[in-house]
C-alpha cells in the first residue's frame, strides 16, 4: 500500500478519535435544581392543592361556633277587625332573639374532626410536591438521555461517513469493495432513521417537562452538556421503610383522615343528646281607650328536639361512622403496603441501573473501543473485513446508548425513591 494512502488512513483515524467542538448560541440552561424550583413556584396542580388546603384550614372556626342567633319582630293578639294595637289588652309588639345551642361537646368534635381533615390536605399538599418534584426529575433525566443519545447517533454519523470515505479511497486503489461502500451507506441511513426517532421523543419529552413547569409547550428546554457522572450509594431497603414510616406525608394524611373519623363516631354518638333552644321576646302594650297602664310582657323559651327515632336515625348514623373509621384503617394499611412496593421496586431499580452503568463505563464500553480501534487498524492493512468493522463500531454505538440510558434510570429511581420514603436524606 503507498505511503500516503497510509498516512491519510492515519489521518481520518486520528480524526475519528478526537473529540469534536460545537459552536452554537448562547441559551438558557435548564439545569435539575432550576427546573425543580420552577415547578416548586409555578405548577398549577400544586397550586390549587394548596389553595384547597388553605379553604379547609378556615373550616374548623365555623363549625365550631355557635349557630348565629335569630332575632325576630312579632306583633301578638292583634284584632283584625280595627288593627288598633290600642284595643285589646293582649295586643303585643315587640322584638325578640333565640339561639340554638348543640348539646355540649358537639362544637369541640365538629371542630376537631374539621381540624383533623385540614391536616391530611395539608399533608396531600406535601405529597403532590414529592411526586411533582419527582415526575419533573423523571422528565429532565429523559430529556437528558436524549440529548446524549442524539450526541453519540452524531458522533456516529461522522464516523460512518469516514468510514466511508476510508473505503472510497481503497476502492480507488483496487484495495476494496463497493459492497463495503454500500454497507456503510445503509448504516449510515439507519442512524438517520435513529435519529429522527430519538429527536421526535426529545420534543415530547420536553413538552411535558414544560407542561410541570408551566410553561408553553414548545418553550426551548436546553440542559446542561455536562454533569458529574457519580451514583450515591442508598441506606439499606429495611432503612428506607423506617424512614418512610414517619416521613411519609401520604401516611400522615391517612393518620389525620383516621382521627377525623373518630372525632366522627364520638359526634354520632352525641346525637343521642338533645339539641337545645333559647329565646326571649318582648312585648310592649299600648295604654287602653280609658286611660289604664298596661305593663309590657316579657317572654321566655327553653326548647329541644327530642331523639325518639334512636334505632333507626341515630344509632345507624353511630355504625356509618364506625363504618367510615374502619375504612380509613384498612386504607391506611393497603397505603402503607403500596409504599413498602414502591420502596423496594425503586431501589431495585436503582441498584440494578446504578450496576450496568458501572459494568458499561468500566468494561463493555472501554473494551468495545480498543475492539473498534483494532478492527479499524486491521482493516486498514487488509487484515480484517469491513463488514466485522462495522459489527464492532454499532456494538460500540448500542453500548453508549445503553449506558445513558441505565445512568439515566438509575437517576430517576432515586427520584421515585425520595418521593416513596418523603425524604431526600437517604444516602450514605
Amino acid at each position: 500500500m503507498p505511503l500516503q494512502i497510509i498516512l491519510k488512513y492515519l489521518t481520518l483515524a486520528l480524526l475519528w478519535f478526537a473529540p469534536s467542538i460545537v459552536n452554537g448560541e448562547t441559551q438558557i440552561i435548564l439545569t435539575l435544581e432550576k427546573a425543580i424550583e420552577m415547578a416548586i413556584q409555578n405548577n398549577p396542580d400544586l397550586a390549587q392543592m394548596q389553595a384547597r388546603a388553605e379553604a379547609m384550614a378556615a373550616i374548623p372556626s365555623q363549625v365550631g361556633t355557635l349557630p348565629d342567633p335569630e332575632i325576630s319582630f312579632s306583633a301578638m293578639s292583634l284584632p283584625t277587625n280595627s288593627f288598633n294595637v290600642a284595643q285589646e289588652d293582649m295586643t303585643q309588639i315587640g322584638p325578640g332573639i333565640s339561639q340554638a345551642i348543640p348539646f355540649p361537646g358537639k362544637l369541640a368534635l365538629r371542630s376537631s374532626a374539621a381540624t383533623f381533615e385540614a391536616k391530611a390536605a395539608l399533608e396531600n399538599v406535601t405529597e403532590a410536591r414529592w411526586w411533582l418534584l419527582s415526575n419533573v426529575k423523571q422528565i429532565w433525566w429523559q430529556v437528558f438521555y436524549l440529548d446524549h443519545a442524539l450526541q453519540v447517533v452524531k458522533d456516529n454519523q461522522s464516523l460512518l461517513k469516514q468510514f466511508i470515505q476510508i473505503t472510497r479511497i481503497k476502492y480507488e486503489v483496487g484495495e476494496g469493495l463497493q459492497q463495503d461502500i454500500l454497507l456503510a451507506q445503509l448504516e449510515l441511513s439507519n442512524l438517520l432513521d435513529q435519529q429522527l426517532k430519538l429527536e421526535g421523543a426529545r420534543r415530547n419529552s420536553a413538552a411535558q417537562l414544560n407542561a410541570l413547569l408551566d410553561q408553553a409547550a414548545n418553550q426551548p428546554v436546553t440542559l446542561p452538556e455536562e454533569i458529574a457522572e457519580e451514583l450515591p450509594t442508598v441506606i439499606s431497603e429495611t432503612a428506607l421503610y423506617q424512614l418512610a414510616e414517619h416521613s411519609r406525608a401520604l401516611l400522615a394524611s391517612k393518620h389525620e383522615s383516621i382521627n377525623a373519623a373518630r372525632a366522627r363516631v364520638d359526634l354520632a354518638k352525641r346525637d343521642f343528646y338533645p339539641d337545645f333552644k333559647l329565646g326571649a321576646s318582648y312585648g310592649f302594650r299600648r295604654n287602653g281607650p280609658t286611660g289604664i297602664d298596661r305593663a309590657d310582657f316579657l317572654t321566655l323559651d327553653l326548647s329541644m328536639n327530642v331523639p325518639i327515632f334512636l334505632d333507626r336515625k341515630q344509632a345507624k348514623a353511630v355504625d356509618q361512622r364506625n363504618s367510615e373509621l374502619m375504612q380509613q384503617k384498612y386504607m391506611l394499611q393497603d397505603e402503607w403496603n403500596k409504599v413498602r412496593a414502591q420502596i423496594s421496586q425503586s431501589y431495585s431499580d436503582f441498584q440494578r441501573a446504578t450496576e450496568q452503568t458501572i459494568l458499561f463505563k468500566t468494561g463493555i464500553i472501554p473494551q468495545a473501543r480498543q475492539t473498534v480501534e483494532s478492527m479499524l487498524l486491521g482493516y486498514q492493512v487488509s487484515k480484517v473485513d469491513f463488514l466485522n468493522l462495522i459489527r464492532s463500531q454499532i456494538a460500540l454505538f448500542n453500548h453508549e446508548l445503553r449506558y445513558w440510558n441505565a445512568f439515566a434510570e438509575a437517576n430517576q429511581a432515586l427520584a421515585q425513591l425520595t418521593a416513596a420514603v418523603g425524604k431526600e436524606a437517604i444516602y450514605e
